[in-house]
């Protein structure tokens, strides 16, 4: 009987460890997210310009590239976790910064509206990549290659905002990528080789 409840006991401490584990990766996630939303509300009301919003893509993209290194070994240490969220909160501050700035966008323009449309779909993106992990349908070492996938867009959408105007093709081409991500987020979920 001993033997029976000390099992039970260890197989409780492992799931309770493994879904705080996830807890925090999903968490992270979200936050993502929820910069992502951050972005895209500033684009829309015209407190930030298309230049802004791809230098906060770019932060965007070392944050993802960070927990993609931090998710390596399917785990983020206490001390990943800490250096992950002073990146994120850094991330957050320049959002706050940049939406109060002097500094206005024409949330009409074509070209605001191409970087809405993309950061909308990072908004997307994100989200399917934290249910995911809230569910199980994705390890921490999956979540962490879709943030490499996430990063990778990022930077695209980062390259393409930098002189402040997103062009149709340059669009174009942060929509393959996003295409791409998409069937990788699929394809890991659905436990299918991509």
């Amino acid at each position: 009987m001993k033997i029976q409840i000390s099992a039970s006991l260890l197989a409780a401490f492992i799931t309770a460890t493994a879904m705080a584990a996830d807890g925090n990766v999903s968490s992270d996630v979200q936050r993502n997210a929820n910069q992502q939303e951050r972005i895209d509300q500033g684009l829309k009301s015209g407190a930030l310009n298309t230049r802004e919003a791809g230098k906060l893509e770019r932060e965007e993209s070392n944050v993802d590239r960070a927990e993609k290194r931090d998710l390596r070994d399917g785990n983020i240490s206490k001390g990943e976790q800490r250096r992950l969220t002073a990146a994120q909160n850094r991330v957050s501050r320049d959002i706050g910064r940049e939406k109060h700035d002097a500094q206005t966008g024409h949330p009409d323009s074509a070209s605001s509206r191409r970087m809405q449309a993309d950061v909308q779909r990072n908004i997307n993106q994100q989200q399917r990549i934290k249910h995911g992990a809230q569910s199980g349908t994705l390890t921490n070492r999956e979540v962490g290659s879709l943030e490499r996938g996430q990063a990778h867009v990022d930077r695209r959408e980062a390259r393409a905002a930098a002189n402040g105007r997103v062009g149709a093709a340059e669009q174009g081409g942060i929509q393959r990528a996003e295409n791409r991500q998409s069937r990788r987020v699929f394809h890991k979920k659905h436990n299918r080789v991509s």
